[in-house]
C-alpha cells in the first residue's frame, strides 16, 4: 500500500454502519472522497491509522440560517407581556437588516467550523438575506450566495445552498413590509440566480436547491412556477419550506384558504421525496399520514423550536407512518448534533410521559436508532450522497474519543449513548472527516482561532449598530 492509500483509510474497532454497530471495520475511500470499501471483521493493516474511538457517520444539518448565530442568546429578555416567535422575529429583523457581506462571511465561516467540531459534516443553508441594506440588489446579484458557498468550502463543510423565495408578508398576497426588502425576489429572478450559481456550486462540490420561505411569503402561482422552473433546471434539486411552525400560521392559513398549511400544500403542490417540510409542528393525524406518504422529509429543529416556544412534533406518529426525518440547528441557539437528538427525544418523553420513545424494534438503543434515522433523512433532504458509512457514499465521519469520561470503559453502543445523553456539553468528538479529508483533529479545526476572532469582531460591530 502506498502512503497515499494509507491516508485514505481508517480502522475502527467499532463503527456505526447503516445496519447498526459493527466490530473491526476497515474503511477506505478514494481521492474524490467516496467510500470504496467498508469491511467489518477486518484486521488492521499496520500502515492504516486506528480511530480514537467509535466511528459514526457525519450528521447532515438540514436547516440553517447562518447569520442568526451572531445573536444566539441575545434575545432572552421579555419585550412583550407574552413573548413569542413573532416578537423574536422583530428582533431578528434588526440584525438581518444591518448585516454586511463581510460580516456574513465571518459569521458563516465560524458557524460552519463550529458545526464540524460538533459532529455535523453537511449543511442545508436556508438563505434569505439577498440584497444590500436598502433592499437594492448588489452589483453582483449573487454576492451573498457566493459568500456562503465560499465560507463552507473554506472550512470543508458540505453544502446544500437553498436561496429563499420571499415575496409577500402574509397569506392572500399581503404586500411585503419595509423590513423584508432584503429578502425579496421575483420568481424569474430567483431562477436566474440559481442558473448563475451552477458553475460555482459545481466547482465547490455543493448542491443547489430552492426554499420557498413559507405559504404566507410565496403566493400559489409563484410557488407553482418556481417549483416547475427549478426542476426544469435541476430535476433532482431539493425543495425546503417552513410550514405549520406556529399555531397563528395555521389559523391564518385556514382563514385564507379553508385548509391547514400542510393540507393545502399536499393538495396543491407536487410534494415528493425531494421536499423537506421544515418544522411541520402543528399537523392533524390525517396530515401526518398524508405528508409521510408523500415521501417528504420532516425537518426538525428541536432546540430552536423549544427556544421559540413553537410546540412539539409528534415523532412517534410520523415514524409509525414511515415518515423520514432529520435535524437542523436553525437559529443556532445550539450548535451540537448530539444535543439536538437529545432534545428531540426528551421533548417526546415530556409529551408522552414515556422513555426511549424513538428506539425501534431493530435498534433498541435510542441514540443509535435516532442517529441512523437522522442521517438517512438528512441525506435525502440535502440531495447529496451522504447516507452514512457505506460504499459509494461520501466519506463523512466522526471519531469519538474513547477516553472521554462519558465513554471510557464502555462498549460502543453504550459509549455512544453516553455521548448523546451524558456528555454534559463537554464534547466527546475527537476527529471529523468530510469527503475523506480530516477537518477536525483532537476536537479543533485548524482555522479555529482566526475564524473565532473574526466572528467576535463581526458580532461586536452588529451590536454596536443595533444598540
Amino acid at each position: 500500500m502506498t502512503r497515499t492509500d494509507a491516508s485514505h483509510a481508517l480502522f475502527a474497532a467499532d463503527a456505526l454502519l447503516p445496519g447498526g454497530w459493527a466490530r473491526n471495520v476497515l474503511l477506505r475511500w478514494n481521492a474524490q472522497g467516496e467510500f470504496t470499501q467498508i469491511e467489518p471483521g477486518a484486521t488492521c493493516p499496520p500502515e492504516v491509522p486506528r480511530a480514537t474511538g467509535p466511528v459514526i457517520p457525519g450528521m447532515p444539518n438540514l436547516h440553517s440560517h447562518a447569520f442568526q448565530r451572531a445573536f444566539a442568546g441575545l434575545t432572552e429578555h421579555r419585550t412583550q407581556a407574552q413573548d413569542s416567535f413573532w416578537s423574536w422575529r422583530t428582533l431578528m429583523y434588526g440584525f438581518a437588516n444591518r448585516l454586511t457581506p463581510e460580516q456574513l462571511e465571518a459569521i458563516a465561516s465560524w458557524l460552519y467550523l463550529e458545526m464540524l467540531q460538533a459532529g455535523y459534516t453537511s449543511v442545508c443553508e436556508f438563505h434569505y438575506v439577498h440584497h444590500d441594506q436598502d433592499g437594492a440588489p448588489y452589483a453582483d446579484d449573487a454576492l451573498l450566495s457566493q459568500v456562503l458557498l465560499r465560507a463552507a468550502a473554506r472550512v470543508g463543510m458540505g453544502m446544500t445552498l437553498l436561496p429563499v423565495l420571499y415575496q409577500t408578508s402574509g397569506f392572500g398576497g399581503q404586500p411585503a413590509r419595509s423590513d423584508q426588502a432584503r429578502f425579496l425576489r421575483s420568481t424569474d429572478n430567483m431562477l436566474a440566480l440559481l442558473q448563475g450559481l451552477q458553475p460555482l456550486a459545481a466547482e465547490l462540490g455543493a448542491q443547489l436547491g430552492l426554499a420557498p420561505h413559507s405559504l404566507r411569503a410565496v403566493p400559489p402561482a409563484s410557488l407553482r412556477a418556481a417549483i416547475e422552473g427549478l426542476h426544469a433546471l435541476l430535476p433532482d434539486a431539493p425543495v425546503h419550506i417552513h410550514i405549520a411552525e406556529q399555531q397563528q400560521e395555521v389559523e391564518d392559513c385556514l382563514a385564507w384558504s379553508g385548509l391547514r398549511p400542510v393540507q393545502w400544500l399536499l393538495a396543491h403542490m407536487p410534494v415528493d421525496a425531494r421536499w423537506c417540510l421544515v418544522h411541520a409542528t402543528h399537523m392533524t393525524p390525517a396530515e401526518y399520514e398524508a405528508a409521510a406518504r408523500s415521501g417528504a422529509v420532516a425537518g426538525l429543529c428541536p432546540m430552536t423550536e423549544a427556544n421559540l416556544g413553537d410546540g412539539i412534533f409528534d415523532a412517534p406518529l410520523w415514524v409509525a407512518h414511515g415518515g423520514r426525518w432529520g435535524i437542523g440547528s436553525d437559529s443556532h441557539v445550539c450548535v451540537n448534533a448530539a444535543e439536538e437528538l437529545q432534545m428531540l427525544e426528551y421533548s417526546q418523553r415530556l409529551a408522552l410521559r414515556q422513555r426511549n420513545v424513538l428506539a425501534t424494534p431493530t435498534q433498541p438503543h435510542v441514540a443509535t436508532a435516532m442517529t441512523l434515522q437522522a442521517v438517512a433523512g438528512g441525506a435525502r433532504a440535502s440531495g447529496r450522497s451522504i447516507t452514512g458509512l457505506a460504499v459509494g457514499q461520501q466519506a463523512d465521519m466522526v471519531a469519538l474519543d474513547a477516553q472521554h469520561v462519558a465513554l471510557a470503559g464502555l462498549p460502543a453502543e453504550l459509549a455512544y449513548a453516553g455521548h448523546v445523553f451524558g456528555s454534559q456539553r463537554s464534547s466527546a468528538i475527537a476527529n471529523v472527516w468530510c469527503a475523506g479529508r480530516l477537518r477536525v483533529q483532537a476536537g479543533r479545526h485548524a482555522l479555529h482561532d482566526d475564524l473565532q476572532h473574526a466572528f467576535i469582531n463581526a458580532r461586536r460591530q452588529l451590536l454596536a449598530i443595533t444598540h
